[in-house]
Order: C-alpha cells, then structure tokens, then sequence
C-alpha cells in the first residue's frame, strides 16, 4: 500500500497579517522554525515507510513558483503541483487531488498550515489510519481536547473498533459556545476536528458524487480541460469557478456519519497540533522566556510579560507591556491585546475596501527568479533592490512609460538591451531607455543584487510587455 500525501495550501491566513499576506499566506512563512509551515508538513511524512516521497499539492496560481522552490529546497523535485486559478474551498481541491490519483490510491490529506510538533505521535497515528483506509474507511485524525476551546469544530466519537483506541464518528459538531466546549471536554467523547483525513481516492469521489455531485462534475472538466505548464498542472478556469465552494466536513463528513453509507472513524492524536489560526497560538506554541514572552527579531523588553513581540528589520522596544502582539514589518505594524487577535482580519477587510496594497503583499515581493524591494517610491521615480537568483532570468520586456537604471552591487549581470548583451559587474551600471527590449540575467554562481532606480511618467508593475520568459508568464 502506497500513501499519497496530499497537501492543501490554499488558505490565506489572514488573522496572521502583516506576517501573512494574499500573495504569501502564513502557509509559505518559516513562523515556528526555520522552515516554512508547507515545508514541515511534507517533512514530518517524508521518512514513513510507504509514503510517496513526491507529493501532490493543491496551491493557488499566484503561489505556484513559491510553493515549487520550497519544495525543491527540501528535496522534493517531482512533486504534483495542482493549480487553482480562484480558492473553492477544501472540498474542490481535494477532488482535483483524487481525480489525478488511482481510485484505490490512498491519500493522506493534511492542510500546509498546521504545527505538529510530536512527530512521531503523528506517524504511530498515519500508520494506525492507513490500515482502515485500505480497507475502506474514511478516517479522520481527533485532537485530544486539553481545553474548551470554541474556535474549533468537534467530532463525537462512537463505538471503539476492534481492540484499537480508534472510534467510529458518531458526529461532526460546529464551533461550540464556552459552555458546551467545557461539556465535551469534561465528557472525554470529543476531539477537536483537525481537518486532517486519510482516505481512498474512489471512496472520495463515490461519496462526493453521492451528496454533491456538482462538485465532481465540475472539477471532472476541470481537471480534463486542463494543461500542463511546465512543473504545473492548471485546470480550466471556467469549468473549476462553476463548482460550488464547500468544505470536506460540509460536503460529505458530515452527510456521511449521518448516512452511515461508508465506515468512518476517528484516531485520537496527542502531538502537540495547533492549526496556527491567530497571533495567540502562536504565542501558545512559541518559546518563551522567563517573563513568558516570545521574542524574534531586533526586540527589547522591559518589565513586559506574556506578550509576542516580532520584528522583520527595526527595533522594538516594548515597555510594561502584558498580554501584548507587536508585530513589525517593513509596510505594517500591529499592535494588539492577545485577547483580540482574532479580530485582525477586520483590519484586512478594511484595507481591501480602501483598495491598500498592505493585504495583498509584502514590500519585498518575491518572482520565480529571486525577489525585488522597494526603496523609496517618488511622483515620477521608484528605488528597487533586486535579488536575482544563481542562473536565473527575468523575462525578455519592455516598458512603455518607464526608464531604468541599473547598479550592480554584488555579483554578475549579463544584460540584454536591444540587440546587444554585456556583462555588468560589481560597481558598474547601465541604462534602459523607455521603450527598449532588455533582459536581465545572473550568469553566476551567488546571487546577483542590484538597485534599480526606475523614472517615468507611470511606474505600475502592469507597464511590462514580455516577449520570451522561462517561467511561462505572459503578465
């Protein structure tokens, strides 16, 4: 029996701004350790025996290259990157996922943006699961409860199975108030939900096509009509838009449990899980130091206590703080009481509404072939600082209303300007004018880094005309 990780990376996580952003959600961010959150979720099953090394991934378009080079990075190089062209919600996705898999294919479907910090807890589990999985059952993974916790959804357990501490699913139940949530604690019956499943493929799709069919067929054409592009796979756009956006509980758990069609069952996992939804887990799961407060980056405390405090480039300094989130970024700042973190994303809400960039990306702005900053923004100039990665290109282009200055200050550029290529080394410069063909490129070994000062009438990124690109964009 083979295990396919399937890998959920659509969430936006924005209770988690200005760390995460819509562009680079919290799923792409290293927040608990050194690598990101999608990056340990595939590296806590990489080494279980019968697991496929190469896993399938459901990712928004906008995130493709992200998630590509992130997986690479840990070794990962012939993964599944399935492209959504707009989020449906989990249910869509997991079918793209299943429609690409052998029906008897089992896959364990595991969200990119949990923190499991008893690994091996988790994979006793995974192994437990995947002997009802082979047998038919959808099974699920039930949080042991050390708190009433009402942002999470429960599962009521049912009759043991065999002689396993695993249950039948009696029910799903929504996001309890404070006092039911302490009732299934107290009871020992409930787990929370964590959104983690390990299932057949076909058990999936024979379901899903039982209680939702509309969601099969659309992901069906979906994914026939779709294409290859490069390292990626991007199903049609219209044909996926026209599923209904469900969930996996709503769609089938829920009407399956009830239904009783299908054996389901739930394994208790003890692994240190959090699903990271807001600054305060993060706070929960962080090291503290002996006044209880998390601290990264440039950060000074006095007389603070229980509080988070994350700096990306400046200082803080935090005095007499308690129960505090600061958060610094180079665009943003959030100030909080850790009791109200949820209620950040009525912040993102409302820079939506006012049309604000903040929401949508960070300053620095990362592209398949490295990243670029902006300096300082003028009427008619922009200052970037851009990071070219070793043997990378930006495509072939032109700009209708902007000139471009080029200082290379660390590594090699080889540059194309109209039907001339030269190389630029360090503490030399070039210019493009306004309507001219040029490339950029770092024919090197270390990365190329350079400033570019743009000026111009208009200086928007949408001023690009791209006549050849290695990555396959054509905007």
């Amino acid at each position: 029996m083979k295990i396919t990780p399937v890998i959920l990376s659509g969430g936006s996580g924005t209770r988690l701004w200005p760390l995460s952003r819509q562009l680079y959600p919290k799923q792409l961010l290293p927040l608990v350790n050194d690598k990101t959150m999608l990056q340990d979720t595939v590296a806590r099953v990489q080494n279980m025996p019968n697991v496929v090394k190469d896993v399938l991934v459901v990712c928004n378009e906008e995130h493709r290259f992200l998630v590509a080079e992130q997986l690479r990075a840990i070794g990962v190089n012939h993964p599944t990157i399935l492209l959504e062209p707009e989020g449906r919600n989990t249910a869509p996705a997991l079918t793209l996922a299943a429609l690409s898999l052998n029906p008897e294919d089992v896959m364990l479907v595991m969200p990119a943006d949990h923190v499991i910090q008893n690994i091996n807890a988790f994979q006793q589990a995974i192994a437990e699961a995947a002997k009802l999985a082979a047998r038919g059952y959808v099974t699920t993974f039930g949080i042991v409860a050390d708190r009433p916790e009402t942002g999470y959804g429960y599962i009521q357990r049912g009759d043991k199975i065999a002689d396993d501490e695993i249950y039948q699913i009696a029910r799903f139940v929504e996001k309890p108030d404070q006092k039911t949530a302490q009732a299934y604690v107290s009871s020992g019956d409930y787990y929370w939900n964590s959104g983690m499943f390990i299932l057949q493929a076909g058990v999936w799709l024979s379901q899903l096509e039982k209680f939702n069919p509309a969601i099969v067929d659309a992901c069906r054409v979906a994914i026939k009509n779709g294409t290859d592009d490069q390292d990626f796979f991007r199903v049609e756009k219209n044909a996926f838009l026209s599923s209904p956006s469900d969930s996996i509980d709503y769609a089938v758990m829920e009407k399956l449990t009830a239904s009783q069609d299908v054996p389901t069952a739930v394994v208790p996992l003890q692994a240190q899980w959090s699903d990271v939804g807001a600054f305060a887990a993060l706070w929960e799961i962080g090291n503290k130091d002996q006044d209880g407060n998390v601290i990264k980056g440039d950060v000074k405390t006095i007389s603070s206590r229980n509080s988070m405090l994350l700096s990306q480039g400046r200082l803080i300094a935090g005095v007499g703080l308690t129960d505090m989130v600061v958060v610094e970024t180079a665009d943003a700042v959030l100030v909080a009481n850790r009791e109200h973190v949820q209620d950040v994303k009525q912040i993102v809400d409302w820079l939506k509404f006012q049309k604000r960039e903040e929401h949508l990306i960070h300053r620095r702005v990362f592209r398949p072939w490295g990243s670029y900053e902006s300096i300082d923004v003028g009427q008619r100039h922009q200052v970037k600082r851009i990071t070219v990665n070793p043997g990378a290109a930006l495509s072939l282009q032109m700009h209708h209303h902007r000139a471009e200055h080029w200082v290379v200050v660390h590594g090699t550029a080889r540059v194309t300007r109209g039907e001339e290529t030269f190389i630029v080394a360090e503490n030399e410069s070039t210019y493009i004018p306004v309507g001219t063909k040029h490339r950029l490129e770092n024919p090197g070994s270390i990365d190329l880094e350079m400033i570019e000062v743009q000026s111009g009438s208009y200086l928007g990124e949408d001023d690009i005309v791209r006549f050849e690109d290695q990555y396959g964009r054509t905007k």
